[in-house]
């Protein structure tokens, strides 16, 4: 052990991530853009699994791989029709939630920079 704190333990861990993903979900539930691209009629094992995807990629535990594989995050969202509207969508909700937690700057611009990131790289369709 470095004695170096993963980002997940910085932040706060389960309890930071599990608030940031239901805030984020809140969202969704209420999105025109977003809720159909959800087949679920309950958002809540979509929510679970987002959850433990961000817990895992960001230190923690690795419940998500151990339920689920490997992420395949692409190959997991190409069923749906994500265009540049739904980024601009997830992205208001997700940056909500950020704001919900008040991380520090740095933490806030490091995940920032994550999920803009991830975002853009989910879009599959024009528009």
């Amino acid at each position: 052990m470095t004695g170096e704190q993963t980002f997940y333990e910085e932040i706060g861990g389960f309890e930071t991530f599990r608030r940031i993903v239901a805030r984020f979900y809140e969202g969704v539930a209420e999105d025109e853009v977003l809720r159909p691209l959800y087949p679920e009629e309950d958002l809540g094992p979509a929510e679970e699994r987002f959850l433990h995807f961000l817990v895992q990629y960001w230190g923690g535990p690795t419940t998500y791989s151990e339920r689920r594989g490997h992420p395949r995050l692409r190959m997991r969202h190409a069923p749906f029709a994500v265009d540049s509207k739904a980024r601009e969508h997830w992205l208001m909700h997700f940056r909500e939630a950020l704001d919900s937690v008040g991380l520090t700057p740095e933490q806030d611009a490091q995940f920032w920079e994550y999920v803009t990131h991830a975002a853009t790289f989910m879009v599959n369709t024009p528009g």
